[in-house]
């Protein structure tokens, strides 16, 4: 399904492994696979090119990205640990 440095779009609602809530339509990139690949490693960027979260994500909590996807932007706050 994916591999390390796809893109993806949350389609669940998931808490990153600082606490922050991620919205279905977020788009992340997977950095790591786990074995048997039912869970990722997902980081989550702002615009600019900051890591603002990193979360584990089980497979049927993200689909792939596609060509008719439009980006969307929202704020959400920054913790200073990353």
């Amino acid at each position: 399904m994916f591999k390390e440095h796809d893109q993806l779009v949350l389609t669940a609602e998931v808490v990153s492994d600082e606490g922050e809530d991620l919205r279905p339509g977020d788009v992340g990139t997977v950095v790591h696979l786990h074995p048997g690949r039912k869970a990722f490693v997902v980081e989550f960027m702002s615009l600019s090119g900051d890591t603002v979260a990193i979360a584990t994500v089980l497979s049927w909590q993200a689909r792939s990205v596609k060509g008719s996807d439009l980006t969307h932007a929202r704020t959400i706050p920054v913790s200073t640990g990353l």
